[in-house]
């Protein structure tokens, strides 16, 4: 409570008061790295730990008087958009997120951010007073409900709803998100979105002014109401990631926001499940579910355990579609199995168990002296009967010198790990996939295809 009343006491002090049709706007989309300094064992290892850190969080979500907005620890790679918000524009760099609903940008030259990568010190941050069109989020917006639920009982608005609605002039109390590793903390704005051809006005984001551990604001592109795609009544969402090394490259693909709806073509399509609404975890009501049925490896079949399959009536269990996370998660009764079908099948290569504990990934092989390497191959079974057939370079990485492979997914054993999502499939899976979130229609769509 002391560290939010000093917040208070900032957030009155710095406040005293592309291409695009009518149809569809396209962004480009770039892979972001912020651990340029970083040798390739040490890469691995970030990623490996903080899809983990990631999984807790999604898996995990709480809500709080505060915000119940869930957000990550994105210091590992990520991809990022950028988008010009302000009267007149400024350019603001973000980490395309679709597990999370909340659009929020580095505000005011005042913006402290603690343990942050050295890279993130060169993005702008954005400043109010730059900006003609920038408005504190007030109370009574119905917008602000979006950030802080009108039932919450310690709601900062309380007397804006009990008396005086007319004058009041209350802001719309600070949000703070606290997630796995990291935080940041502002207040909401309404403001101007400038995209090609099109502009938004009154589009809520947040002005963060204390932040840990980000590279960058955050694009919440997830189902809820304050998300990307929902204030800018999208119809589809899609993108195209291109392929990276852990590594800074000038590629970049498109994303693209639809709000006339066309029918895509050349699509494997599985429905999207209904998420789920669980008081006190509200976050779940904002993450795409899909229903993986089935793993198979090679020859093996890993049936994805009934209690899994679909989220029960406390938000535990079923399969997401995350672009923050990193490398796909796995619940430990999954992950095992998976594990196991690859070691079973793989023939000729030891595995090398110091390089697994040095990265935290499992199972790693020796290939030393291979020219050619042959992996049993690996499907995603979906509901409906459609498949994703995953490129080698999707699930395993080469690790130092070219002589040792390892598996590019993750799990963990802990107890609190059973809770939420069971799988997570993460944008390193989904590297050169088109993807496509059909919005009206509850659809999920993919082809592979090399991004560009």
């Amino acid at each position: 409570m002391a560290s939010f009343l000093l917040f208070l006491s900032i957030i009155s002090f710095l406040f005293p008061f592309i291409s695009s049709s009518n149809s569809s706007t396209t962004i480009p989309l770039s892979f972001l790295n912020t651990n340029t300094n970083q040798d390739f064992y040490q890469k691995l290892t970030h990623l490996a730990s903080f899809s983990l850190a990631r999984a807790h969080h999604i898996k995990n979500p709480q809500d709080s008087s505060i915000s119940n907005i869930p957000l990550y620890p994105h210091s590992y790679g990520g991809y990022s958009i950028t988008l010009p918000f302000g009267t007149p524009p400024q350019k603001i760099p973000f980490v395309m997120d679709t597990g999370s609903s909340f659009v929020w940008f580095p505000c005011t030259k005042k913006y402290q951010c603690s343990k942050c990568p050295v890279s993130s010190q060169k993005n702008p941050t954005f400043i109010p007073r730059l900006s003609s069109s920038a408005r504190v989020l007030g109370c009574l917006n119905p917008k602000c409900s979006w950030i802080h639920p009108k039932n919450s009982p310690k709601s900062l608005c309380h007397d804006c709803e009990s008396r005086n609605r007319t004058n009041c002039k209350h802001a719309c109390p600070p949000y703070m998100i606290l997630y796995g590793s990291g935080s940041t903390a502002g207040i909401g704005l309404v403001e101007t979105l400038n995209l090609p051809n099109k502009k938004i006005p009154n589009f809520l984001v947040g002005c963060s002014l204390l932040s840990s551990q980000q590279p960058a604001g955050i694009a919440g592109f997830g189902r809820g109401m304050s998300s990307l795609p929902n204030q800018l009544g999208a119809k589809k969402l899609s993108y195209c990631l291109v392929f990276h090394m852990f590594d800074d490259i000038p590629k970049s693909s498109m994303l693209v926001l639809d709000t006339v709806y066309e029918k895509s073509k050349n699509l494997i399509r599985t429905p999207l499940l209904k998420s789920p609404f669980v008081a006190g975890r509200n976050a779940l009501a904002g993450y795409y579910y899909v229903g993986l049925r089935k793993i198979t490896v090679g020859e093996q079949i890993v049936k994805v355990p009934y209690q899994y399959l679909a989220p029960n009536s406390k938000g535990n269990g079923g399969t997401i579609v995350d672009s923050g996370t990193t490398f796909t998660f796995l619940n430990h009764d999954i992950f095992v199995p998976v594990m196991n079908a690859f070691v079973n099948q793989v023939k000729g290569f030891s595995r090398t168990e110091k390089i697994e504990r040095l990265t935290n990934l499992r199972p790693c092989f020796n290939v030393s002296g291979h020219k050619i390497v042959s992996l049993p191959e690996m499907k995603f079974h979906f509901q409906g009967g459609s498949e994703m057939v995953l490129p080698l370079a999707n699930y395993f990485s080469i690790v130092g010198e070219n002589d040792v492979i390892c598996l590019t997914m993750v799990s963990d054993s802990r107890l609190e790990l059973s809770t939420g999502p069971s799988i997570i499939l993460g944008n390193f899976q989904m590297q050169n996939f088109f993807v496509e979130f059909d919005l009206k229609n509850d659809m999920f769509g993919f082809r592979h295809q090399v991004c560009k």
